[in-house]
């Protein structure tokens, strides 16, 4: 079973992903599309600082789209890893199927060939003030980013991409949710993914 889990940054998609892993335990393998954003090694750091993360095209969706039928066809892939902290990709790691995979980031719910090879989609809703703040709290925490260059980031890319290309993709979701800790919708995903195990 693949499910989708898309809403903008800082909406609660993994901590809503986190909690089906905790019920579910090993039968769920979690995909971040985030893993997939394009290789710049080629880059100096300055200049990956300013690429625009927020687009469709910063990211290499149709590997993604290939590992996906890969694993739905029971082989394991080799996914790339991406760190925030370097803008950029940091090696690989073979993964293998699993009875339930969540794909999980801003923009899975975008793109129709992806879109198609989902059994559930999932939009993880959340105020714009509530996404800025959650932010913030992440990326100086884990990665290593100062708030200037977040709120920089915010308004030249984050912002209106999300306008753009991240909220138009509540159109395509069976289930939109309010934010993360959405007990509702954990039960009602929940239930839905034992009828289908």
């Amino acid at each position: 079973m693949i499910i989708g889990i898309a809403g903008g940054s800082g909406s609660g998609k993994t901590t809503f992903t986190n909690a089906i892993k905790e019920i579910f335990k090993e039968d769920i393998l979690i995909i971040h599309h985030d893993d997939y954003y394009k290789d710049h090694s080629n880059l100096s750091f300055e200049t990956k600082k300013h690429i625009n993360y927020d687009h469709p095209d910063a990211l290499e969706t149709s590997l993604l789209v290939e590992h996906v039928k890969q694993l739905k066809a029971g082989q394991p892939v080799e996914k790339p890893l991406y760190d925030f902290s370097i803008h950029d990709r940091k090696g690989s790691e073979t993964i293998f199927p699993k009875k339930i995979i969540i794909l999980e980031g801003i923009l899975v719910l975008e793109n129709e060939e992806l879109r198609n090879l989902m059994d559930l989609k999932v939009y993880v809703d959340a105020t714009s003030d509530e996404r800025i703040l959650r932010r913030i709290l992440r990326d100086t925490k884990n990665r290593g980013r100062t708030v200037e260059d977040i709120c920089d980031q915010y308004l030249k890319t984050v912002k209106p991409m999300h306008e753009k290309y991240v909220e138009p993709t509540r159109k395509h979701a069976d289930i939109i949710i309010n934010g993360g800790m959405n007990k509702m919708a954990l039960e009602l995903i929940k239930t839905k993914i034992e009828s289908v195990l």
